[in-house]
This record gives structure tokens, sequence and C-alpha cells, in this order.
């Protein structure tokens, strides 16, 4: 990467990235939390659960808002020798570093059919249609300002696109990288 170059990841994609896991495996954790009575019963788990699914989406989906708004705001011109990572490898990268939390995650959703049956897993499945949502948002907000959003992938690392380490963000035009706008495939 010689000339300064920095290798780029699309923000949306690292956002949406959780989505699918945990989306599926909160389904198939409330699939088998359905199998189990449980302590309060079926009904009551279902209904908790389809309340904490409510709850979680729309949490994930407003948490951070201003930051990433903020970041969009103040986002510099990518240079031309940066470096833009394919969708897949950061989709990749994100699911390999947090395999274990998602194993975690699925294992104490199941687990915790044994009070309520489904709701960790409603609750799980939440989590990744908010970010499935966040993502969406951020795709809406891309083609409003006619650019994509990159962040350097060494302040990334395999975590958020605003951590703490994250001191700025990048800017392309629609057609620079294969996703599009909000992470989907083009």
């Amino acid at each position: 990467m010689g000339r300064g170059g920095q290798s780029l990841a699309r923000v949306a994609v690292i956002v949406r990235a959780g989505a699918v896991p945990l989306w599926w495996l909160g389904v198939l954790a409330a699939a088998l939390g359905v199998l189990l009575p449980g302590l309060t019963g079926r009904r009551i788990g279902v209904y908790a659960g389809a309340a904490l699914f409510v709850v979680c989406a729309a949490a994930v989906a407003l948490v951070r808002r201003g930051r990433y708004t903020a970041w969009a705001a103040r986002a510099e011109r990518a240079g031309t020798y940066d470096f833009l990572q394919d969708r897949a490898v950061t989709a990749r990268n994100w699911r390999r570093a947090h395999r274990w939390w998602l194993l975690a995650a699925f294992l104490a959703a199941v687990a915790s059919s044994l009070a309520l049956p489904a709701a960790g897993g409603l609750a799980l499945a939440g989590a990744g249609a908010g970010l499935w949502l966040k993502a969406g948002w951020l795709g809406r907000r891309e083609r409003r300002d006619d650019q994509l959003l990159w962040v350097r992938t060494d302040w990334a690392g395999t975590g958020t696109p605003v951590g703490k380490r994250v001191k700025g963000y990048r800017a392309t035009g629609v057609g620079a990288g294969d996703a599009a706008p909000g992470g989907s495939r083009r």
C-alpha cells in the first residue's frame, strides 16, 4: 500500500455483518425454546419474547445514531491510494472476530428458555433486526448525500465503526466498492 494509502472498510457493511447471524441464531434459539415448557409457560414466554424483540430492535437501531451522523458530516474524501476492502472480506472478518460472542449469546438464549420459552431467542433476533434497520438508515443517508462512508480497518478493528479508536470517516462516490448503499450486495 505505498504512498500512504490506507485500508478502508464500509461502515454500513460492518453494521450489517452482525444482522444475519444474530437473526438466524435468534430464530433457532426461539424455535428450540418453544419446545421447552419453561417455568412461565409458552404463551407468556412468547409474549415476553415479542415485546423483547420490539424493544431490542428499536434500541439497537437507534443507539449511537448521533455519532454516525457526526462522523458522516465530517467525512473527508478518500485518497487515490486508499484500498477499499471487499464486502465479503469485511463481513467474514466481523463474523470470525465475534463467533464466540455469537455462540455465547445463542447458548444464553436457549438456556433462558428454561424460564421464559422463546424470549431470549426473540431478543437475539430483535438485535439482528435492529442492525439491519441501522444499516438501512445508513444506506438512505448515503444515497441522500451521494457518498459512501468508509472507516480505516485499523481504527474499526473488529468492533464497531464508531468506537473509541475511530478518528474519522472517509467518503467516496456511490460507485466505489462492491456493496450498494446500506451494505447490501450490488
